[in-house]
C-alpha cells in the first residue's frame, strides 16, 4: 500500500491543476454560468490569500497529536504480546490504575450536573468536551504510554521518549501531505462552484 502513496499524492496534485484549468476554460466559455476561475485575478488572490486559512483547522492539530500518541504507543506494544517480566506486569497494573484516575476525572468533568466541560445547555455534543475529545485521547495515550514505557523499561531515558514522539510525527507525515492536498482541492472546488 505504501508504494502507491506517491502516485495518489501526484493524482491529487494533478486534480488540483486540472480544476484550475477547467475552471478557467469553463468561466471563459460560459461567463454567465457562475463558475469562478481559479486562474483569474480574483481566483489567484483568493487562493493565495486563503491558503493557510483552509489548512489551519482542528483536523491538522488532530493529525499531529495522534501522530505523537502513535509514536509513544508503538514502543510499548511492539512485539510484546505477553507480559514476560514482573516489571512489565507491574507497569501494566500501574498504568491501568492511572487510566482509572483519568477516567474518573473525565467523568467528574462531564457527567455530574453542571459539569465544567458540558455546554451551556448541559449537553455533551457540542460542548468543550466534544471539541477537545481528540486532543484528550491523544494526551491520555501519550501520558499512559510514557508512564508504562518508563516503568516497564521500554524508555530508559527521556531521550527515548523524545525519539518516540518524533517517530510518531514522522509516521504521521504522509497524512499531513494528504491533508494539505485534500483540503486545498476541496476548498478550491467549493470556490469554483460557489
Amino acid at each position: 500500500m505504501k508504494r502507491y502513496l506517491p502516485q495518489v499524492a501526484l493524482l491529487l496534485f494533478a486534480l488540483q491543476v486540472l480544476l484550475m484549468l477547467v475552471s478557467w476554460l469553463w468561466s471563459a466559455a460560459f461567463p454567465m454560468s457562475g463558475v469562478h476561475s481559479l486562474l483569474s485575478e480574483e481566483g489567484i488572490r483568493w487562493f493565495m490569500g486563503h491558503f493557510t486559512d483552509f489548512l489551519a483547522k482542528p483536523q491538522l492539530v488532530w493529525v499531529i497529536l495522534l501522530g505523537l500518541a502513535y509514536g509513544t504507543l508503538v514502543p510499548c506494544v511492539r512485539s510484546h504480546h505477553q507480559l514476560k517480566s514482573y516489571r512489565e506486569r507491574w507497569a501494566l497494573l500501574m498504568t491501568v490504575a492511572l487510566l482509572v484516575v483519568f477516567l474518573v476525572a473525565i467523568a467528574m468533568l462531564t457527567l455530574i450536573p453542571h459539569a465544567i466541560l458540558l455546554s451551556a445547555t448541559g449537553s455533551l455534543w457540542p460542548s468543550p468536551f466534544s471539541s477537545s475529545l481528540v486532543p484528550l485521547v491523544a494526551f491520555m495515550t501519550i501520558t499512559l504510554s510514557a508512564f508504562y514505557g518508563f516503568v516497564a523499561g521500554r524508555f530508559a531515558h527521556l531521550h527515548d521518549l523524545y525519539q518516540a514522539l518524533l517517530d510518531g510525527v514522522h509516521a504521521a507525515a504522509p497524512l499531513l501531505l494528504f491533508y494539505i492536498l485534500l483540503v486545498q482541492l476541496w476548498e478550491s472546488l467549493r470556490y469554483v462552484i460557489s
